[in-house]
């Protein structure tokens, strides 16, 4: 029979030897015969190989081989019969090359002899199907190999019972784990089995879930006793020994054994244990979990606070009396079958000792908070647990007598008005930020928080009156009380008022007031040493809610009254009217510009202050000139400014801007003729701000100096002064040279002659006609009529003829025109 319950162990196996490789547990290694690996209960294995200790194969076996990288196997007989095997490297790639070499049959490791069975074939040189190796009994060779001789296989082995062979399994190249099942007839010593497992192929006990009950009892170390254990599986047999380790590798190796008693190092750790048959030297390896765990099975108290009170004869004393039963509530709540022990302990030596436990009713003796040390028993499970708690004795509040006056300001001095109670609060509490208070007319309400009363606004209806104050701490809950004494006061203080200009830019009627410029006025006649306080409303003022500032912007436009509270220790003395007025400025044209021509100085123009919908004689004036008039008379262009005050004294101030403007003085004229595209340039001088136009005074005008496409011909350029200070001329020529003309008696185009020429413009011109060959035909006078395309009387033909004109300016021109009938 093949028995699989040793695969997973010797998987593991495998691992932990390559780790203590690793670490160079060499002498435990399962490559020398000496730590060669048990064959028990015809096993089979999965196993990786790694390196060689001492090389033993070599020159020992007749298929010309060594040692690369192998592992040993003892292999015992215990029934007759076959002895064969097959071994799968776990990768199928062809290149993937295992070899093996059997010694025996009693062979020591002192003295092995030569192999009886090896195989050192190389499956991709033997052009072989697959790379599996082994014994068969279809294979008749006993030796197979090196290289390409051989198909891997070699045949099996008749043993006998009791003998002992060698098995060497070595992997010259690649790098993958391999499985060997035997597949012979013989078979093995029995492994032993852990009688504590109903199934005999398991290898993990159930968990073992032990308590921490090793002071601290919470840093999940303790003693963990495993003799019981050890006991059941021995189960009375002798030749079974069992061990404990901590790692699956000294379990193999069976090294560095825990004990039966020993220390936990984690809070969940694997132990791993070794049931090893003493007389065949058979084992295999059970694991178990072993969790440790603090006893958490209760609820963790929270902090105990208890305010201070008088029972002792002192509620400011620190000491009050605790009840722990109030915590096992706590602890205990909602723990369903919970069989507890609970004591209350003053150190935690005490509570791990379970010495000196507190009486449930406690009173503390020292100032708090004090840490309270709890010790839980299960008692069913006799588990341990510990936890701890803040006791505190918190102070009760603060809560002073006071005494408020209010001032009777509602014309009718009766002794009733309205308070404002929490300005007094900070009083009562000297200024507690985490204290609470709320007013009562009576002190069982204030007990029973009953019918409280409106704080912001209480009429009173006595005089004087007591009400009671509740002072609550809102971090503790504690509470205290206080009486508090209503007065009402019949003093009075002044009224004033405060004006200012609509000067700060947004004439809106709103304006910013220094209110401590009526102090002296409300105050007048008061005893010294009084406070005063500004408010919106008079009931802002009466209740004292929402101050304001030193410096307050009306939020009534132009009109506005406020209220001034006067006070004596707190005590109301007087509450005055402060009216607030914002005065209106000029409503003027700030800011005005004009123009002055200077060509028609010395006359003058008016200049005036700019008022809008209203009589200039309601203002006053006063000009950058010196003059006080609504209106000033200037023949000279620049800045003026006048100041425009009302009878209430506010004032704007007006920028008149006087701009200088003047008419054109025309420098220069530039002229582009006798062209195809004729151009007049007209180049001007002066203050102002011009406009052009050509041979019409009256236009149109046009923003640019420069006359494009002008014809030939005598013109008059006008420059107009855009601010009317006047038109400015002058004539200009533009000399040209008609194209054609047509003498045949219509009266049009009855002449040639040159165009631009008059008794100011080229008057000494000589302008000559031919023929086309050469001939000349006429002298043209450059002021009279032209040529009449004749010659001796004699009418010249319809042709083309030619033109010489020498200008007086120096310029000659010649070219050609047709003559046309």
């Amino acid at each position: 029979m093949i028995l699989k319950s040793n695969l997973s162990l010797h998987k593991n196996l495998l691992a932990i030897i390559l780790l203590c490789y690793n670490v160079f547990c060499y002498s435990q290694e399962p490559n020398d015969c000496v730590n060669a690996i048990t064959v028990c209960g015809n096993s089979s294995f999965v196993f990786d190989v790694n390196g060689i200790g001492i090389q033993e194969v070599e020159g020992r076996n007749n298929c010309s081989s060594r040692e690369n990288n192998s592992i040993w196997f003892q292999i015992t007989i215990a029934e007759s019969g076959t002895l064969a095997f097959t071994l799968t490297p776990e990768s199928n790639s062809i290149s993937e090359d295992y070899d093996f070499f059997l010694f025996g049959p009693n062979a020591t490791c002192g003295n092995l002899g030569q192999t009886i069975r090896c195989s050192t074939t190389n499956p991709q040189a033997a052009s072989q199907g697959n790379n599996l190796t082994g014994m068969s009994p279809n294979d008749p060779d006993p030796n197979e190999g090196p290289g390409e001789d051989g198909d891997s296989f070699v045949s099996d082995l008749d043993v006998l019972a009791g003998e002992t062979y060698f098995l060497v399994i070595d992997r010259p190249v690649g790098n993958s784990p391999f499985s060997l099942e035997w597949t012979g007839t013989a078979t093995f010593p029995d492994s032993p089995s852990n009688p504590l497992l109903a199934n005999p192929n398991a290898t993990s006990l159930p968990n073992l879930e032990i308590c921490d009950n090793v002071a601290p009892f919470d840093d999940l170390i303790t003693d963990i006793d495993l003799t019981t254990l050890r006991q059941d599986i021995i189960d009375g047999q002798s030749d079974v020994a069992v061990s404990f380790h901590n790692t699956e590798n000294d379990a193999n190796v069976n090294i560095n054994p825990l004990g039966d008693t020993f220390t936990s190092f984690f809070s969940t750790q694997t132990v791993f244990i070794r049931i090893e048959n003493t007389t065949t030297d058979c084992f295999i390896i059970n694991k178990m979990i072993v969790n440790v765990t603090s006893f958490s099975n209760f609820n963790p108290p929270t902090t105990y606070e208890v305010c201070d009170d008088d029972t002792d004869g002192d509620d400011q004393n620190g000491q009050t009396t605790f009840d722990f039963d109030v915590k096992t509530q706590e602890i205990t709540n909602g723990i369903l079958g919970a069989s507890l022990n609970i004591s209350y302990h003053l150190s935690e030596s005490d509570a791990i000792a379970n010495a000196s436990a507190l009486p449930t009713i406690y009173t503390n003796t020292t100032a708090t908070p004090t840490e309270i040390f709890v010790r839980i028993e299960d008692v069913n499970s006799g588990c341990i647990g510990f936890t701890s708690f803040d006791i505190i004795v918190a102070a009760k509040p603060i809560a002073n007598n006071v005494s408020l006056i209010q001032c009777d300001e509602d014309g009718i001095p009766e002794g009733f008005t309205t308070f404002n109670l929490n300005e007094i609060s900070s009083e009562v509490t000297n200024g507690d930020p985490n204290a609470d208070v709320t007013y009562y007319l009576s002190q069982v309400d204030a007990e029973n928080v009953e019918n409280e009363i409106n704080a912001d606004a209480f009429d009173n209806f006595f005089n004087p009156q007591i009400i009671y104050a509740r002072v609550t701490n809102t971090s503790t809950g504690c509470v205290n009380f206080s009486e508090v004494s209503l007065e009402v006061s019949s003093t009075s203080s002044n009224d004033a008022s405060l004006a200012v200009c609509d000067d700060d830019g947004s004439e809106d009627g709103f304006a910013t007031f220094n209110l401590n410029d009526t102090n002296n006025i409300v105050l007048a006649g008061a005893p010294v040493g009084l406070d005063l306080q500004y408010y919106e409303t008079y009931e802002d003022a009466l209740v004292e809610t929402n101050p304001l500032g030193i410096n307050f912007t009306n939020t009534i436009p132009y009109n506005q009254t406020i209220y001034a509270r006067v006070e004596n220790s707190n005590a109301c003395y007087g509450i005055s009217e402060i009216e607030l007025t914002v005065y209106e400025l000029p409503d003027i044209e700030t800011e005005f510009e004009t123009l002055y021509c200077l060509n028609s100085f010395p006359e003058t123009i008016v200049l005036d202050a700019g008022i809008i919908n209203d009589s200039p004689s309601n203002y006053i004036f006063d000009w950058s000139t010196g003059e006080n008039t609504a209106t000033i008379e200037v023949d000279a262009a620049g800045t003026y400014n006048v100041r425009v005050s009302n009878v209430n004294g506010c004032f704007k101030d007006r920028t008149i801007t006087v701009l200088p403007s003047n008419i054109a003085t025309i420098d220069n004229i530039e002229v582009v003729d006798a062209s195809n595209n004729n151009s007049i340039t007209i180049l001007v001088s002066g203050e102002g701000d011009y406009e052009y136009a050509l041979d019409a005074i009256d236009g149109p005008y046009q923003d640019s100096n420069v006359f494009e496409d002008v014809l030939p011909g005598l013109y008059t350029v006008f420059v107009r002064d855009k601010n009317d200070c006047g038109i400015a001329d002058k004539l200009v020529s533009v000399i040209g040279f008609p194209k054609f003309f047509t003498p045949n008696g219509d009266g049009t185009n009855e002449f040639w002659q040159v165009k631009g020429i008059s008794n100011q413009f080229q008057p000494n011109t000589s302008i000559l006609i031919f023929d086309r060959y050469g001939k000349l035909l006429a002298e043209l006078n450059p002021l009279g009529g032209g040529w009449d395309g004749t010659y001796k009387g004699k009418k010249m033909p319809s042709s083309d003829y030619w033109f010489k004109v020498q200008l007086e300016d120096g310029r000659v021109f010649t070219s050609h025109f047709s003559l046309v009938r």
